[in-house]
């Protein structure tokens, strides 16, 4: 039977609909340590093998909306050599649920597609 995991954190639902690949990628590369942006963009093209490739736009665009749910925050803010500003994002214990919930729900979809016989090919 699949069904839908609902996560409640400070009695708040965050998650019962999937992430887009964009958003996991991003949260999943911030798991591991904090990060600047094109770092951020570097990684989730690595995890992804390829298959994510972040624009600046698409990349700024989920961080804003990320740092606006309150799944990751702002650690610091460091200037380059090219006195341009270079912010480092780190994954909050809520976005850490959120990826977690997620994690979960990906491990239940597989986990029904074996019980069927369906493995992926790579």
């Amino acid at each position: 039977m699949i069904y839908h995991q609902v996560i409640y954190v400070d009695k708040m639902k965050i998650s019962n609909q999937p992430l887009s690949e964009q958003t996991y990628f991003i949260l999943l590369s911030l798991q591991s340590e904090p990060k600047h942006g094109y770092a951020i963009a570097k990684d989730v093209q690595f995890l992804s093998t390829g298959r994510v490739t972040l624009s600046v736009s698409t990349l700024y665009t989920t961080l804003k909306r990320l740092l606006d749910d309150g799944w990751i925050r702002l650690l610091d803010e460091v200037q380059t050599e090219s006195n341009r500003p270079r912010k480092i994002y780190e994954l909050t214990h809520k976005g850490g649920d959120v990826l977690r919930a997620e994690v979960g729900r990906l491990d239940t979809l597989v986990s029904a597609a074996r019980v069927r016989g369906v493995e992926g090919v790579i």
